[in-house]
């Protein structure tokens, strides 16, 4: 196994990076931050480790370009010859560099989506404009008018243990990004941009020296705060930004000088100091100061708004005099605050509209510090004073300052409320039954039953407290009948006693297993008839939601059959829907992963069963997919953009025939890769031992010990059972490995046996389900590495699962290739190819560590104490392969 010489090494890791075909820009970003890291390496590391990283980098290189045994055995014998300490190093260097190469391509996506955006005439349906102009053709301007202001897009952002990096490390990435953009302005304007470098090395070598691993597990108010930090940089300001892009796009010149077209279509949810199915740490205290921490973001937020826009409302009342209904409201929120008033009046002479909002401020911060002499009683009564404002000023003729910054201002407060994120409360159904139980039985209750009781008094505060809005969604996890949706009323009552207002709840049943989604619609049948539900449905139009999750059904009988079995769910519960005459919402559990229902949002969505969008689309983000799609203002923009044109073309008549049609011209073929799947799915994980098999050849066990999240990893039980083991750790443990399983498992033997590649190309193109799957399943398959899978099956005993594994992964990958007409995985997206191949070699770098760490940790029995220096390389190892892969979870 000889090893490269100096030239020959430069010449192939020159000869990779050529082959990227990057773009210019990124390709400078890449090759500046990748020199810059290694000057802090050779700087700030140990002696020879900057040497070191190089000899593994360009043999990992070797080896992914080579594809013999040879040279992927010297890259393995290079990871394997490092001390522990210089592995950590290398580990840590590779996960840096990462995090270097992710902050420039989400920098090259925000300049794309700039010239984008600065080309006349753009109107793709895959914007909101485009797809209003599209749906516009189709049914007409008035219909589609009418759909466009019943849209909704409703994201949840839950605190599920997939981000891997630290806030710390986000923010060091977050001030980098800032500098690149400080260069790029330069290079602009023809000024020296070499003065920046001096700042991006002093922040890189910040981020080397910035310790990767969390300390401990971050508590559940951590992980609030870190949504919060979402709010406060990007979501309070590209949210209406994205309104006022689609009324220009519709209005033309007009927009911002007449009423906007754009109705508020965002509602933010969070999962995130609600969720306690499985987490102990969240409890009822967690919740009320979850909503009081959103709320505190929110109203600084409106605070500092209503100063800045009233700072520059100086219009003179001789110019624009002011409305008889906005001199009352001077006269009464004069009355309120008078001393306050008076001095406003004194700076703002004759500038009715401008004293008007620097004292709407002042109430603003009186609502927040809780002072009920001045606050608002709620956010209709401050959209009241806004829109008195805002028609004062249309009378008077200034109608660009009505729909400018002061309609900015409307929107938020229309979208955030008081609350900011509308915050939802999950259980698991047996909980509620062993509570209900308890109680009926008489006996003292225990401390589980008294936190269950007392987070229905939680949800009853925070509504008193932050409106209606602030909290009142009650998911029932694993919902298996209509008793378990009617128990949350029957707890409700128990808990907050006997002549006492109840809160309003709107109970939503996720169905989980592929059970579950068969028993679905009749479920619903029965539990619609329930009183509760019956008042509820009338209070609210009969609007009903029903949530599905994609994890648990996906572990359950694998990804093909899950898939299919959500589509047939969706199609029956909206079926049942739209005879029962009532407004469904189907609320999607997708995780960041392929095997949790991950992969582009708005193609899954045009896949859907007709009529089970029909305008409204909510979704589960959670994870490394929060900072992905919202962490930078320009892509979180055309994150909603996309995802709302979506929602909008998949109820247009073309969409909805296309996925009928298709859904009965292939439902033979569905039938047997149904079939089919799942036999295979379950030849795997029904083998005996196949539980203690899976935790011996993934890192399953040790993702317990990484600080990702506050919720464990399992519900309590051993791994002898894969019912009880989290689909998180099931698809992040299967990842880790290389080996993908949860995405992509039994389609190999689903198209086989179908067998027709003639029929199979056919539906690829026709069928939006199949091509939707079969592309996650090229990611997937993209993202996996059989070389380095097999190493992880050899740390198992069981050569017939391995076989069975590594058989299905060969099978899967050459029917996927066939099926979408290509030489290789990803043919047809040479974006994403791109970036898949430009990552795998420095992922299987951390990847031979990880495996080395493994088999060290592994060596040894249980009388041997665990050396903590390979599980802290192991655990380095797992953020850094998270990084570099992207969706992990």
């Amino acid at each position: 196994m000889r090893e490269l010489t100096h030239t020959e090494a430069i010449d192939l890791v020159g000869r990779f990076e050529a082959a990227e075909e990057l773009p210019e820009q990124m390709r400078s970003d890449v090759r500046l931050l990748g020199s810059l890291l290694g000057r802090v390496l050779r700087e700030s590391g140990s002696p020879g480790l900057y040497e070191d990283v190089e000899r593994l980098r360009t043999a990992t290189i070797h080896a992914y370009t080579d594809e013999t045994p040879e040279a992927f055995a010297r890259a393995a014998a290079i990871a394997d010859g490092f001390t522990v300490e210089r592995a950590d190093e290398v580990a840590r260097a590779f996960t840096a560099y990462f995090h270097l190469v992710n902050l420039a391509e989400e920098h090259q996506r925000v300049r794309a989506l700039r010239e984008r955006d600065g080309r006349p005439g753009r109107s793709a349906t895959d914007s909101i404009a485009g797809a209003y102009a599209q749906l516009s053709s189709e049914v007409g301007e008035e219909a589609a008018l009418t759909r466009l202001q019943s849209l909704r897009f409703h994201p949840v952002f839950t605190a599920h243990p997939t981000e891997a990096r630290r806030r710390a490390v986000s923010s060091s990435i977050r001030r980098l990004a800032e500098f690149i953009d400080e260069r790029d302005a330069a290079i602009r304007d023809g000024a020296d941009s070499a003065r920046i470098e001096p700042k991006m090395i002093e922040e890189i070598d910040t981020l080397w020296r910035t310790a990767p691993l969390r300390a401990e597990k971050p508590s559940p108010t951590d992980e609030v705060r870190a949504v919060m930090a979402i709010f406060d940089e990007t979501l309070y300001t590209a949210v209406p930004d994205v309104y006022r892009r689609i009324d220009e796009a519709i209005q033309g010149a007009d927009a911002g000088s007449r009423p906007p077209i754009v109705r508020p279509f965002v509602r933010v949810g969070s999962w995130v100091g609600g969720d306690r199915d499985g987490n102990p740490f969240v409890t009822a205290k967690v919740t009320r100061k979850a909503a009081g921490i959103a709320s505190e973001h929110v109203l600084l937020g409106l605070e500092r708004t209503a100063q800045r826009i009233g700072r520059g409302l100086t219009l003179d009342a001789t110019t624009t005099p002011p409305s008889d209904a906005l001199l009352a409201l001077w006269r009464r929120l004069r009355a309120a605050d008078e001393d306050a008033a008076t001095e406003i009046a004194k700076r703002s002479p004759n500038e009715p509209h401008r004293r008007i909002l620097l004292v709407v401020a002042r109430k603003i911060a009186a609502t927040r510090t809780r002072d009920a002499d001045l606050a608002y009683r709620d956010p209709e009564h401050l959209l009241a004073d806004l829109r008195t404002v805002q028609e004062s000023l249309v009378a008077a003729g200034a109608p660009r300052q009505a729909y400018g910054q002061l309609q900015h201002m409307i929107w938020q407060v229309e979208t955030y409320g008081f609350h900011l994120a509308e915050l939802e409360v999950r259980q698991h159904s047996a909980v509620h039954r062993a509570v209900l139980a308890e109680l009926e039985g008489g006996g003292s209750r225990s401390e589980q039953t008294e936190e269950v009781l007392e987070v229905f008094r939680a949800i009853a505060f925070v509504q008193e407290r932050f409106g209606p809005r602030a909290a009142g969604r009650y998911i029932v996890s694993f919902t298996q009948s209509a008793a378990d949706l009617a128990n949350v009323h029957k707890l409700a009552r128990h808990a907050m006693g006997d002549g006492a207002t109840l809160p309003v709840l709107d109970v939503i049943p996720l169905f989980e297993t592929f059970a579950d989604l068969q028993a679905a619609p009749a479920i619903l049948a029965e539990v619609v008839h329930h009183p509760e539900f019956e008042a509820r449905l009338d209070a609210t139009d009969r609007r009903l939601e029903v949530m599905l999750g994609y994890s648990d059904s996906s572990k359950d009988v694998g990804p093909v059959a899950a898939n299919l079995a959500l589509y047939e769910a969706q199609a029956k519960i909206a079926a049942w829907a739209d005879e029962s005459r009532i407004e469904l919402t189907l609320f999607h559990g997708r995780g960041g992963a392929l095997g949790r229902g991950g992969g582009p949002a708005n193609s899954a969505i045009l896949a859907q069963p007709p009529h089970s969008v029909d305008g409204r689309f909510k979704l589960t983000e959670q994870g490394e997919v929060i900072f992905a799609r919202y962490g930078d203002p320009a892509i979180a923009m055309r994150h909603i953009d996309q995802v709302a044109a979506a929602v909008l073309m998949a109820s247009a008549p073309s969409n909805e025939d296309r996925n009928r049609d298709a859904a009965e011209r292939y439902a033979d073929v569905a039938a047997a890769m149904d079939e089919a799947s799942r036999a295979r799915f379950f030849e795997l994980v029904k083998a005996p031992g196949f539980a203690p098999w899976f935790a011996t050849v993934t890192p399953m066990e040790e993702l317990g010990n990484l600080a990702l999240g506050s919720r464990p990893a399992r519900r309590g039980l051993s791994v002898e059972s894969l019912e009880d083991l989290r689909a998180i750790p099931w698809v992040f443990a299967w990842t880790q490995a290389r080996i993908n399983l949860a995405g992509w498992f039994g389609l190999g033997t689903a198209l086989e046996a179908v067998g027709d590649e003639h029929r199979l190309r056919q539906a690829y193109a026709d069928w939006p389900l199949f091509r939707t799957l079969v592309d996650n399943v090229a990611m997937s398959l993209a993202k996996a590495d059989a070389r380095i899978a097999r190493r992880y099956l050899d740390l198992g005993d069981r050569d017939d699962l391995a076989e069975l594994v590594m058989g299905e992964m060969l099978l899967t990958r050459s029917w996927v290739i066939r099926v979408t007409a290509g030489k290789e995985l990803l043919d047809n997206k040479p974006v994403l190819q791109r970036a898949v191949k430009m990552r795998s070699p420095y992922v299987d770098a951390l990847s031979l560590l990880q495996l080395r760490a493994l088999r060290s940790l592994r060596s040894g029995d249980e009388a041997t104490p665990s050396d903590p220096e390979q599980e802290r390389l192991l655990l380095l190892s797992v953020s850094g392969v998270a990084a570099g892969l992207q969706n992990t979870g």
